[in-house]
């Protein structure tokens, strides 16, 4: 009787529970038939009433989460892209960093092979990758050892995985790139012992690196609230790893798959930092850079800032200036490593994360 046929017919394609108030829908539910016999009723008053509905969302939590998430990415990254001398970073040898960067971005490629490898149901490869570069862009809101791993099984669960099973798969790929890290850790720690000296005396990288880590192993230990907490997420984390990994060790081209993406990652990533030490004209071997960035990975994980900023890139500079370099050479091949492999996959990370929730695959 106000609005009128034409009016009403201009608000059918609107009228839509989403559109509505709460305590309309909350009537609502009470006669179900009633907004149906409301259409009805206008296309009886003005029958060429355009009747196909608009599509409408609300704002959910998610898309909360993200412009929260892309807030804080552009406030960290202006901040960290103003505290960088220009100088420094013009002054590096570009050939040995555009190898830092193919290096940076390979790691992606070898995280997504370490996951389809521990993942016996198929995964494509390119949307993988996806996931990877969109976990450094949640790296900025989480910490680096709570992101790649929440990330990873909402990916899988959105492919069809069940939840017990997809935390399983998750938690293989740790447990085993734990495993790798420590032996490789040995490893190189032996090299570079070895090499020092016939006597295989450890350098002083590794006595600084084994202190530190047993200081922080004492620290977690002496605390019952974070010696609880360790306890609870790793058994949560690794409950059901043991059937899984049976399963992928039946498929021997999975298996292959798990530990060449593994100690791919780990290898680019010290080739990145290696390259980044060449590119100030620094001079290290490859085991002790291996070393330093081990261990530095190792706090950065440990630590709970967002992606273990500030922790990784003091153990990282604090090795290798004890390893040899010049402070102000190790200060600024952190500096670029950190650029190619933390802040510059940003951009990317976003759209990846944001391509991948349109396309419900997180």
């Amino acid at each position: 009787a106000v609005a009128g046929p034409d009016v009403l017919a201009g608000a059918l394609p609107l009228l839509q529970r989403i559109a509505l108030t709460r305590e309309t829908r909350a009537a609502l539910t009470k006669n179900k038939e009633l907004l149906t016999a409301i259409r009805e009723r206008i296309v009886a008053l003005e029958p060429q009433a355009e009747a196909e509905e608009v599509r409408l969302e609300r704002f959910r939590p998610r898309t909360l989460i993200t412009i929260i998430a892309s807030a804080f990415a552009a406030y960290f990254l202006v901040y960290y892209l103003t505290q960088i001398n220009l100088n420094t970073i013009t002054s590096a040898k570009w050939g040995w960093t555009g190898v830092a960067f193919v290096a940076a971005m390979m790691s992606y490629v070898a995280a997504a092979l370490m996951l389809r490898g521990f993942v016996p149901e198929r995964l494509p490869l390119g949307r993988t990758v996806l996931v990877q570069f969109a976990g450094s862009f949640v790296k900025l809101v989480a910490p680096a050892a709570v992101s790649g791993v929440a990330i990873n099984t909402r990916y899988l669960q959105k492919r069809g995985i069940p939840p017990g099973q997809a935390v399983a798969s998750v938690g293989a790929s740790q447990l085993i790139g734990l495993a790798s890290h420590i032996t490789l850790l040995l490893l190189f720690a032996y090299i570079t012992g070895s090499s020092a000296a016939t006597s295989f005396t450890p350098s002083r990288t590794l006595v600084f690196i084994l202190l530190a880590v047993a200081v922080a192993v004492l620290f977690i230990v002496s605390v019952p609230r974070l010696r609880r907490m360790i306890s609870v997420r790793l058994r949560a984390l690794f409950s059901g790893v043991i059937p899984r990994l049976l399963d992928v060790l039946q498929t021997p081209r999975k298996v292959i798959e798990g530990c060449a993406g593994t100690l791919l990652l780990t290898i680019f990533f010290v080739a990145c930092l290696d390259a980044s030490v060449r590119a100030f004209g620094g001079s290290l071997d490859f085991a002790a850079v291996a070393i330093v960035f081990l261990a530095g990975n190792a706090i950065g994980s440990a630590a709970p800032t967002p992606g273990g900023l500030g922790a990784v890139e003091a153990s990282l500079s604090v090795g290798l200036t004890l390893s040899g370099l010049p402070g102000e050479v190790a200060t600024s091949a952190v500096l670029l490593f950190r650029l190619l492999t933390f802040w510059l996959p940003v951009l990317p990370g976003w759209a990846s994360f944001t391509y991948l929730q349109r396309h419900e695959a997180l």
